[in-house]
């Protein structure tokens, strides 16, 4: 493997760009975990310091690692969520630039308690744009655009106990 001056890999050399597009993919992978299994909040991380999640048709654009960190740390303690990611496409285009396609299902409830659910449709199909800058010896999310196919709202579960009400949409 080759790398410049600053450590950078040589998108020429096969293995550099074999290493290179698998740390993105696994940043990729690593955000959905963390957002279905692990700290919300903790997705900042993975992002450049000037780092931008943006949904273009939810009309919103999160700027920033700070305010990356409060807008994933703002999802609702009861959520249930598991997203499934696939297609996944990382294009090398220089020794600190990738970019990548993913699709994505997400399944998800409010108001969960614990326990299985009966199984339901999905709440998103869609895919992610990415761009990636390498810092350091690490690669981070410097943008990741939204993009739904198919959107609806999320269901939130009646309260324990609570015959009377059927499950209702949220946001």
């Amino acid at each position: 493997m080759t790398t410049d001056a600053t450590g950078a890999t040589d998108p020429a050399d096969p293995l550099a760009r074999l290493l290179a597009e698998r740390d993105c993919e696994r940043l990729i992978v690593t955000f959905l975990h963390r957002l279905d299994l692990g700290e919300p909040s903790s997705v900042a991380e993975l992002f450049t310091a000037d780092g931008v999640w943006e949904w273009p048709e939810g009309d919103r654009r999160i700027e920033g690692r700070e305010a990356l960190h409060d807008y994933f740390g703002s999802r609702p303690a009861d959520r249930l969520s598991r997203r499934m990611t696939g297609n996944i496409l990382v294009t090398l285009e220089s020794p600190t630039l990738a970019r990548a396609t993913s699709y994505f299902t997400t399944y998800r409830v409010d108001g969960w308690t614990g326990g299985m659910l009966p199984p339901r449709l999905p709440v998103n199909v869609g895919h992610y744009q990415d761009t990636f800058h390498r810092v350091g010896a690490d690669w981070l999310l410097a943008h990741r655009v939204l993009f739904l196919a198919f959107g609806g709202e999320t269901e939130r579960l009646p309260a324990p106990g609570d015959v009377s009400s059927a499950a209702l949409p949220s946001r």
